[in-house]
C-alpha cells in the first residue's frame, strides 16, 4: 500500500510538473522566409495578390495535385476565399481568406484548418525592394497553441517543419517570375 502512495505522488507531482512548466512556455510561434525575386515589387505584387497564383508556387499545393478547389469572391481582393478538400491528410481540408491587402507591399491571410485538425492561424507575404528591379519576398505564418497544448511546442520545431515549405514555394515562386 505505501509503495502504490509514493508512485501516486510521483505521477502526481510529475503531472504537476508539467502543467507548471506549461503555464511558462510560449504560446506563440512564427516562421518566415525570404527571397529575392528579379522583378519589379509591382510585377511581383501583381502575381502573389492573386491566391489562386499560390497553386503553381505552394508546397501544399504540390502534394496532391488533385485536391478539389472551390473559390468564393474576386480574386486579388479582400474577402476572397480559397477552399481546399485533400484525402491526403498532411494537406487535409481548409480555406485561406484574404483579410488585408497594402498595395505593392503585403498581404494577409488568414488559415482556417478543419481537418485532420481544427485551426485557425494567420499567414502574409510581405515585398520589399532591395533594388530598382529586385524586390525581397518575405512569406511568413504565424500561430498560437493554448494552455496546456503549448507543451507540444517544446518538442516541435515548426520553424523547421514549416520553414522547408515555405523555402520550397519561394524558390518555385522565384523560377516562375523569373522565366
Amino acid at each position: 500500500m505505501k509503495v502504490l502512495k509514493i508512485i501516486g505522488f510521483a505521477i502526481l507531482g510529475f503531472v504537476l510538473l508539467v502543467l507548471i512548466v506549461g503555464a511558462f512556455t510560449e504560446k506563440e510561434y512564427a516562421v518566415e522566409r525570404d527571397i529575392v525575386i528579379d522583378r519589379s515589387k509591382s510585377e511581383v505584387f501583381d502575381y502573389v495578390k492573386y491566391l489562386k497564383n499560390q497553386d503553381y508556387f505552394s508546397k501544399w499545393s504540390s502534394m496532391d495535385p488533385d485536391m478539389k478547389k472551390e473559390f468564393k469572391g474576386v480574386d486579388g481582393t479582400v474577402g476572397f476565399i480559397s477552399s481546399w478538400t485533400s484525402d491526403n491528410s498532411d494537406v487535409g481540408v481548409g480555406e485561406q481568406e484574404i483579410l488585408n491587402i497594402e498595395e505593392d507591399k503585403r498581404i494577409d491571410y488568414a488559415l482556417r484548418f478543419f481537418e485532420p485538425f481544427e485551426s485557425s492561424e494567420k499567414a502574409y507575404i510581405e515585398l520589399e525592394s532591395v533594388g530598382e528591379n529586385q524586390t525581397r519576398v518575405i512569406w511568413g505564418f504565424k500561430g498560437k497553441m493554448d494552455y496546456p497544448m503549448n507543451l507540444m511546442l517544446l518538442t516541435m520545431d515548426f520553424d523547421a517543419m514549416l520553414g522547408a515549405d515555405f523555402e520550397y514555394g519561394l524558390q518555385e515562386l522565384k523560377k516562375i517570375l523569373e522565366s
